[in-house]
């Protein structure tokens, strides 16, 4: 820094000029003639302090060094520096290698401060002294420290040969302290004071004790800086004293009172003869310091366990939280300063710095995410300063602020014990990193609660703090914690803390998410065998393409709790969590069954601990057969969709300041529209939205002069509504009175179009609603027919609307309140649903259908499977209707441009399906696509836990009730006879049939000779109450036969060499249908198997319906049928014969006790 440098360095006259009239300026007391006595003892101490050096190179006077005022350093200088008068650059060279390889030595300037040493920092009272210490000048008072004070120092002027200046960390001027290494040097001789005259009576610590009875002696504020353990002194003119609220008297200070060192020759002990108290000190009674061998060190297997008390010299190694008051110590242990008042020492202590601990608490194995020991004072301890750093301060602690934070409160306010502070303080970091500085200012995020201005940390810990402190904690008593005996202070008794949880980045929650579900991404878990054994490689791949996971909190240890800032993705459409690490895609409800409808929750800070973490995985794979599935070398491409899904009722909303908001909301920097010319105002408009299309990329046709470039699909979507009144202007903090129209009973529906940002309101945009539309422009009315954002009206006619308006990117969307609602409209938000008749019938009068349902199953079908023309997702939903007690299921599919599917379509999930296209498939059943218009909406996340519901059991001839019977059930019923049987081998690539295994194609011939094996039978069973024709494929087949898996796998084996073997059971012998010759005991032994007690026997049987409940043609009607009865002829009606497929087959409990059920009815 430039200092009171002379103009001519080598000019010893130059340099006394500048030193006289810097001294005349900062050191002469102003308006007075210039003290030519001070002048020459400044300049005489300053030439002998720097000839004691020894190195003087034959100079006099410190020609290179210059003088700096008080007010200079705290203006100019900006970083941290030293300056040693007295040393040399050996010296100085030597001091500086002991800051360590991690550390940065201070860098040395040449500057000669002066200043009378006080307890004032300015022209002060003396009741408003605090115990700091300050150097003063003419032009100001600077903060230092030193370590060891002598009181007789105090309003005297020194030179200070060796100290170091640090700045404020805020880096604001006027800021800052200095640290004095050496005894300062007083340019006017120090008076030593003789002793007194007659020696001055005492009273020593033992009987002042037995005096006042469990009492000790306090000090005069700046008297702990020149108070030593270990040294003796007299304490002059004292006062018994009571403090408020505590039952003990104690020894005071007045104002005349003085600290001497004890000198025994100069003192003499006082005789007292006190009636009723013994002369003898009672050792139970008197105060005495704790040591280690009070305490015994506690078991393993204590829950609550004491901490030691200990004495402790080291040196600070490392910031670990400067504001919590965390450090380290010789690389080994933590200290913690937040059970004592240690702002004085904040500034002070970093690397470097040298400590003596006197009856500090040792705690081990604290838990909650701190692993070494740690070391921490109560307010009976003492934190002792042995020597100061010789490193530049570190930087990363630069954003705090030395007030009252809310660490402090923390402990004093809220009683923290350690282990809970120090989970606190690992937490309020963590959310620090993720919250600031481009959400929240570090001084606003960790500031001082107060109950009008609450913190923002203390909010988002208080869900936790209030379990794991417990109620009725008592308060801290800090005159009891440092004078009572026993002692009692919040660090001697702790429990080992278990982490309650942790505040991950958004980053870190969505790659952990990623990377547990490609671990636990396993074919073969997801096509199990058998039933993976018998699927050919199109199906294989095709079920392998989707799957999902679903993460809750109690998957991780510890739990996370999700956190960030709810934000609007326009390039996505959908809404995103953000922090500083980055953002994560969200689905969020109000409540179940409420979507999510008010927009200023945009920008607002959630955190909820209660959360699905969702990953879609999507895999491209062309696994052969089912025999390679542990081979990834099948797997081309591998994607995962990350979100998170919750309810608003289980998060905790806060609003954040609004102007630092930006770059937390904003994906990408926006420019600010440039204001219109002319006045400017803000209008608004009120809308009912009657509907609302799906968010796809669509394209929008523009103007030839817009752009040479060809124009791209946009993502949009559109809104039907009708208007609510006319135009509103803005009035004060609310809204005028609506415009009139020229004409009251003119259209009010609306076309809104939004695309670009604007597509940022979709999720919260919902049928029902009321909102209103805000703009600020010209005092046009921009929302009227004409206006500046309406477009053409010829795409309207087929829309039934009178205008059509582009909601521009500026413009808000705001949900509606109930007083700028009309009266006249008692609007209730109901979800339109089509009747469960027209749904599953013919009747096509209105193709477009609504209705709710439960996802049952989500499955991806690539181009050419299963006759697909495009790549589409295929839901199986159970739709959700009163009238039955079994829902119907029904498929619904999506395809491009809808693609990706929205989020949120899971099984288990509640959606409701606006206005999907009804269609019939060329096997009569009715299912549903979506198009332009389809509007999807989530009602019901899926359970957190999958319980599979136990089929119902039921009697055959319950699904003779047509609409009313089950899709699935079990029935308890009798194998009466087997139709058919097919055994055969398939082509794994093709399905052509096998003969010996390999493929019959040729041109061109499969990529792969993997033959799969494929089994079906068809059985007639009955219960006695009706009759159906079962449906068992594969692996249900060997069930069925009642053949062990080594008898199942050899009949296969044999059934290779054809390649197909079929029996028809048309009459009373087999006949037999195949590929190739097939042995005569091959045919014997099935036909034998098919008509033995082994498989016409009882079995619990668990299916589903061969007809889907979609299908719309007629069920075939009763017919009449003759029964021969003995010689007489019975002709009755007989319904159709139940037609199942086979889901599981299981044995009876009591077969015996079945089968004589089924005989008897």
């Amino acid at each position: 820094m430039a200092g009171c440098r002379p103009g001519a360095p080598g000019s010893e006259q130059a340099w006394l000029e500048v030193a006289q009239a810097f001294i005349q300026e900062t050191l002469c007391p102003p308006g007075k003639e210039p003290d030519v006595q001070l002048t020459q003892l400044v300049i005489d101490c300053v030439k002998t302090t720097w000839l004691s050096q020894g190195t003087s190179q034959g100079l006099t006077l410190p020609l290179s060094y210059s003088f700096v005022s008080v007010k200079d350093l705290r203006t100019h200088q900006r970083l941290p520096c030293c300056s040693h008068l007295s040393w040399s650059s050996t010296v100085y060279q030597a001091w500086a290698q002991e800051a360590g390889p991690r550390g940065v030595p201070l860098p040395r300037e040449r500057l000669l401060l002066l200043g009378t040493l006080t307890d004032l920092s300015g022209n002060l009272e003396q009741e408003c002294r605090n115990g700091s210490l300050y150097i003063r000048d003419n032009t100001g008072a600077l903060d230092c420290e030193l370590i060891d004070l002598d009181l007789s120092w105090l309003g005297h002027l020194f030179l200070f040969p060796n100290w170091s200046y640090l700045p404020s960390p805020m880096k604001s001027p006027g800021e800052g302290h200095v640290e004095l290494w050496d005894t300062p040097v007083p340019v006017f001789p120090l008076t030593i004071s003789p002793g007194p005259l007659t020696p001055i009576p005492v009273v020593y610590p033992e009987m002042a004790s037995r005096l006042l009875r469990y009492s000790q002696v306090p000090a005069q504020l700046v008297w702990h800086r020149a108070l030593c353990p270990g040294r003796a002194y007299v304490l002059t003119e004292l006062r018994v004293s009571k403090l408020p609220g505590h039952r003990y008297r104690v020894w005071m200070t007045s104002t005349s009172s003085q600290l001497l060192p004890l000198k025994p020759e100069c003192v003499q002990e006082l005789e007292l003869e006190l009636a009723g108290v013994p002369l003898e000190a009672d050792p139970q009674s008197l105060p005495r310091p704790s040591s280690p061998q009070d305490k015994k060190h506690p078991g393993p297997d204590c829950l609550v366990r004491d901490s030691i008390l200990l004495s402790y010299t080291g040196m600070v190694t490392d910031t670990l939280n400067q504001p919590a008051g965390l450090y380290e110590l010789d690389r080994k242990l933590e200290l913690c300063l937040a059970y004592q008042q240690f702002r004085g020492l904040r500034r002070v202590v970093r690397p470097g710095v040298r400590l003596e601990l006197l009856d500090v608490h040792l705690l081990q194995s604290v838990g909650g995410g701190t692993r070494r020991p740690i070391l921490a004072p109560c307010l009976r301890g003492a934190v002792l300063l042995r020597g100061f750093s010789h490193q530049v301060p570190e930087t990363q602690f630069s954003h705090q602020v030395p007030q009252a934070s809310l660490y402090e409160q923390l402990v004093w306010e809220h009683q923290l014990g350690l282990p809970i502070y120090l989970w606190a303080t690992k937490a309020l970091e963590d959310l620090a990193c993720k919250l600031c500085p481009h959400v929240l200012r570090y001084h606003q995020f960790l500031k001082y609660s107060s109950p009008g201005d609450p913190s923002l940390g203390l909010q988002i810990l208080a869900p936790i703090l209030e379990v794991l402190i417990p109620p009725g904690c008592p308060g801290r008593n800090t005159h009891s914690e440092i004078l009572e005996e026993p002692h009692h202070c919040p660090l001697q008794k702790y429990t080992q803390l278990q982490t309650p949880c942790f505040f991950p980045t958004l980053a870190f929650l969505k790659e952990e998410a990623k990377h547990r579900a490609w671990a636990s991404f396993d074919p073969k878990t997801l096509l199990p065998l058998p039933e993976a054994s018998h699927l050919p490689s199109w199906q294989l791949n095709q079920r392998l393409a989707w799957s999902w996971q679903c993460l809750l909190p109690s998957a991780f240890r510890p739990a996370p709790v999700l956190l960030g800032i709810l934000v609007p993705s326009s390039r996505k459409g959908c809404l995103q969590l953000r922090d500083q690490s980055g953002s994560l895609s969200c689905l969020l409800l109000a409540q179940p069954l409420q979507p999510l409808t008010d927009p200023r929750l945009i920008g607002c800070l959630v955190r909820t601990d209660r959360f699905q973490l969702v990953i879609e995985r999507n895999v491209r794979s062309s696994f052969p057969s089912w025999k390679e599935l542990s081979t990834t070398d099948f797997i081309q491409k591998k994607q995962a969709r990350v979100y998170v899904q919750f309810l608003l009722a289980d998060a905790l909303i806060l609003s954040v300041p609004r102007p630092v908001l930006h770059s937390a909301t904003s994906s990408t920097p926006r420019t600010e529209p440039s204001p219109p010319e002319g006045p400017h105002i803000e209008q608004s408009r009120l809308f009912l939205l009657s509907h609302k299309e799906a968010l796809i990329k669509r394209n929008f046709s523009v103007p030839p002069s817009a752009s040479s470039e060809m124009p791209q699909p946009t993502l949009s979507f559109h809104v039907l509504g009708s208007w609510l009144g006319g135009t509103q202007r803005k009035e004060g903090t609310g809204w005028g009175p609506p415009e009139p129209k020229e004409d009251e009973n003119s259209d009010q529906k609306v076309l809104l179009l939004f695309l670009g940002s604007s597509v940022r309101w979709f999720e919260f945009l919902h049928p029902g609603h009321v909102y209103r539309l805000v703009a600020s422009g010209p005092p046009t009315l921009m929302f009227e027919e004409g206006g500046s954002s309406c477009v053409s009206q010829h795409p309207l006619e087929l829309a039934g609307c009178a205008s059509c308006l582009t909601v521009q990117d500026e413009w808000t969307v705001e949900l509606a309140s109930s007083q700028d609602i009309p009266e006249v409209l008692g609007i209730r938000p109901t979800l339109p649903e089509s009747s469960l008749t027209d749904l599953l019938s013919g009747n096509f009068a209105d193709s477009l259908v609504s209705f709710s349902a439960e996802i049952v199953s989500h499955l991806w079908m690539k181009p050419g499977s299963s006759g697909t023309v495009r790549r589409c997702v295929k839901l199986t939903v159970a739709l959700e209707t009163a009238d039955y007690k079994f829902p119907p299921h029904l498929d619904v599919y999506i395809e491009d441009p809808h693609l990706p599917p929205p989020l949120g379509l899971l099984p288990g999930a509640r959606v409701h399906f606006h206005q999907l296209e009804k269609r019939v498939s060329r096997s009569h059943n009715v299912y549903c696509c979506f198009r332009s218009s389809t509007c999807v909406q989530v009602l019901h996340f899926p359970p957190d836990t999958t319980v599979s519901a136990p089929l119902p059991h039921i009697y055959l001839t319950e699904l003779l009730q047509g609409d009313k019977a089950p899709f699935r059930a079990t029935a308890s019923c009798h194998v009466v006879s087997v139709f058919s049987l097919h055994l055969l081998w398939v082509c794994a690539h093709c399905t052509s049939i096998c003969p010996q295994g390999r493929c019959p194609r040729q041109s061109p011939a499969c990529p792969t000779q993997t033959s799969v094996s494929q089994a079906s039978i068809r059985l007639l069973v009955e219960d006695g109450t009706a009759e159906a024709v079962v449906t068992c494929r594969n692996h249900q087949v060997a069930a069925v036969l009642g053949l062990c898996p080594s008898e199942w796998t050899s009949l296969l084996e044999i059934v290779r060499g054809p390649g197909k073997v079929a029996l028809q059971f048309t009459g009373p012998g087999a006949q037999l249908e195949s590929s190739a010759e097939v042995d005569e005991p091959l045919t014997l032994f099935l036909w034998t198997l098919c008509t033995s007690f082994s498989v016409l026997r009882p079995m619990v049987l668990s299916f589903e319906l061969e007809r889907k409940p979609s299908k719309i043609i007629p069920l075939e009607a009763p017919r009449l049928q003759r029964f021969q009865c003995g010689e007489s002829p019975f002709l009755t009606r007989v319904n159709p014969k139940i037609r199942l497929s086979c889901l599981s087959i299981q044995e009876p409990e009591h077969p015996n006790a079945l089968g004589a059920l089924v005989s008897s009815c």
